[in-house]
């Protein structure tokens, strides 16, 4: 029997493989696109529940309980038990795994919405209703505005734990990376397994940098107040008054 070459890592079983990255580009590129368009599709599907939910909780004050904790009671459910359940219903499909993941986001997303509203200044709201808003408008202009922070740190959160759990959905056959994972792990095929766990954590991380500047972008205030913070601390610490920012005649 003819020993493999020295340099031959898949034949080696080598965890780092270079050469499995140019045998197997096409491969690792479906895993990723089916990655993203599950993640994408939960994180997308659970918005679109999350943010009615969390005006309704705003605008009905008694709804507020039961809706956080009804999303809470669907985060504490194991996956393989989530998927379990809903398997009647979509089968052995990526919708299964899209309406599982979108169902874990509730929470957060939820959560973080009702926190970012209902820590709107009040007297943002009383200037607002000053100027003659409506209800709708001062919701459309004034509180969703303000409560992008909070509702854009629930958002990377779950962004990234969709990234993970997607994973978890190869256990269907719709896992993205995980189905390579999980492939991988069974033949113990070093190479695969750390190259799709690499690319989930890559993924992960890239969706929450994107996030991260989406946030910037959609509060300019913010970076403004940071920068007048900034020049008050230095102007303390030349011995000037804060507001001195303008040259003397």
């Amino acid at each position: 029997m003819t020993a493999p070459p020295p340099d031959d890592c898949l034949a080696h079983n080598d965890w780092i493989c270079g050469e499995y990255l140019s045998t197997r580009r096409q491969i690792l590129l479906d895993a990723v696109l089916q990655h993203l368009t599950l993640t994408l599709a939960s994180v997308a599907l659970g918005l679109l529940i999350a943010v009615p939910l969390a005006l309704l909780a705003r605008l009905r004050g008694w709804t507020a309980g039961p809706v956080l904790g009804i999303t809470t009671v669907l985060y504490t459910i194991p996956s393989l038990a989530m998927f379990s359940l809903l398997l009647p219903v979509y089968g052995l499909s990526a919708t299964l795994v899209v309406v599982g993941l979108a169902l874990y986001s509730l929470t957060l997303l939820v959560r973080n919405l009702l926190a970012g509203l209902n820590g709107v200044p009040v007297e943002a709201k009383e200037a607002a209703r000053g100027m003659g808003y409506g209800p709708v408008r001062q919701l459309l202009t004034v509180e969703l505005p303000l409560a992008v922070p909070a509702a854009m740190a629930g958002l990377r959160i779950a962004t990234v734990s969709a990234v993970a759990l997607t994973t978890v959905g190869a256990i269907v056959g719709y896992g993205g990376l995980g189905n390579l994972i999980y492939a991988g792990m069974n033949s113990f095929f070093k190479a695969q397994v750390l190259t799709a766990s690499v690319l989930c954590v890559l993924l992960a991380v890239v969706f929450d940098l994107l996030l991260l500047g989406a946030e910037r972008l959609l509060t300019p205030w913010r970076r403004a107040g940071r920068r007048g913070r900034v020049r008050a601390r230095s102007a303390a610490r030349d011995g000037q008054p804060a507001a001195a920012t303008g040259r003397r005649a």
